[in-house]
């Protein structure tokens, strides 16, 4: 997994007034918490774009006034209005103890359903894993190349390696969705074929009685 660098800064003052204040200048409001105390910083809010609009999952190394701590981005907040980065929690990672991180999926491959006119249902786009810091994945790949009409995906397809999968393996990752037209013609069709049949069988009751 990638890592990028963030560059932060001790707090002095805590609380709402000073936090809007960061804001105001560019800068999200942050807690580091681990293995050791926790630290409030915060960093300039331009250093969270390779880390936040991106599809894959990072890795941080938070460079805290000159000490450098190896992290996850564990949970940030958005303004529900102009989407600005309120705060950012991150989680000081330790070599030897397992992490829980949700971790994109990436489809790979074309499904046989979509070239006969099905419409591809992204259901899933991330997993929840447990793993060691060096064995989490920057992604998930899922090979959709053999998924048609009535097939579904699920979790408990994925091969697991050197990770667990937390989340529910009965769920769908990736589905295709047969079109309606296809749909409607499939039961014209059965609808024509009972009516041929009801008429050939009146047709046969006729020459009887005559």
């Amino acid at each position: 997994m990638k890592t990028l660098e963030i560059i932060g800064y001790k707090r002095a003052n805590l609380g709402k007034k000073e936090s809007k204040r960061l804001r105001a200048e560019g800068n999200v409001p942050c807690v580091v918490y681990g293995s050791g105390e926790q630290v409030h910083f915060y960093a300039p809010m331009i250093l969270f774009r390779p880390l936040v609009y991106t599809p894959e999952a990072h890795m941080v190394d938070l460079n805290i006034e000159g000490q450098v701590k190896r992290c996850i981005l564990q949970d940030i907040q958005f303004h529900p209005v102009n989407e600005m980065i309120m705060h950012a929690d991150f989680l000081e990672l330790e070599e030897k103890k397992p992490v829980k991180m949700e971790i994109p999926i990436q489809l790979s491959g074309t499904a046989p359903g979509v070239g006969k006119g099905g419409t591809l249902m992204f259901k899933r786009r991330a997993l929840k894993l447990k793993a060691l810091p060096k064995d989490m994945p920057e992604h998930i790949e899922v090979d959709i190349s053999e998924l048609d009409f009535g097939n579904a995906i699920k979790i408990a397809d994925v091969q697991a390696e050197n990770f667990e999968i937390i989340d529910n393996p009965a769920i769908s990752i990736a589905v295709i969705e047969v079109p309606r037209a296809l749909r409607g013609k499939t039961a014209d069709d059965e609808d024509e074929e009972d009516v041929e049949l009801e008429g050939e069988e009146e047709t046969g009751e006729g020459a009887k009685e005559e």
